[in-house]
């Protein structure tokens, strides 16, 4: 189905594919950015919506796989479908182990590029969603006062309002007064759904593991 808010970015330095890609697109109703080359990508300004990346795998200059593991090392998560006129069991092996979600190999039929596509822009827009969500639990935990987020994190732990109250130096009703500010300001139904979001959070280390 087309999304008008996403947008396919394509880098190939075949002209005639380019252009084919782009009019297809365009036929379903996506929005597309074409890129004769990866500096021509790496130049331009990435849009702010969910997203995919239709690459060549060979390419003048840098190849499909090395922009793949640069945008890897810069934290730029983008899923990647390559196409390849010269697809090898090797290239594929290694582009799809690092993560990309599609290898086609021309001439591909354009049901199958759609198909990826999607795919693509559906697990990008979870991401981002994600990202959004984890985002918006950050701000809630900022806003609450150091006690209570100290509190929190004691909770997260695993603590009693006894336990807690007894290493903090206040009383046990304390305690659970600032637990229940927190939990109100964190929108949070109940102690469980605390710990989960302070796992969300990572507000308690992992215990480091015995050899």
């Amino acid at each position: 189905m087309p999304d008008a808010t996403s947008t396919v970015l394509v880098i190939d330095d075949d002209p005639d594919l380019r252009a084919s890609v782009g009019r297809l697109l365009r036929s379903v109703g996506m929005n597309v950015q074409l890129f004769a080359s990866i500096s021509e990508f790496l130049a331009a300004e990435q849009p702010d919506c969910p997203t995919c990346l239709v690459l060549d795998i060979r390419l003048p200059g840098q190849s499909g796989l090395d922009l793949q593991r640069e945008l890897a090392t810069a934290n730029r998560e983008i899923p990647i479908i390559f196409i390849t006129g010269h697809g090898d069991i090797p290239m594929s092996v290694q582009a799809m182990k690092r993560g990309a979600i599609e290898f086609l190999t021309k001439p591909f039929r354009d049901q199958d590029l759609l198909d990826a596509i999607q795919f693509g822009l559906s697990r990008d827009r979870g991401r981002r969603e994600s990202e959004k969500d984890l985002a918006d639990l950050r701000e809630r935990f900022l806003s609450l006062s150091p006690r209570e987020r100290e509190i929190v994190i004691e909770v997260a732990r695993g603590r009693l309002s006894k336990q807690i109250a007894y290493d903090i130096g206040i009383a046990e009703a304390t305690v659970k007064v600032h637990r229940s500010r927190a939990m109100q300001k964190m929108k949070a139904g109940s102690l469980p759904e605390l710990g989960r979001m302070a796992d969300k959070l990572k507000l308690v280390p992992d215990a480091p593991q015995r050899s």
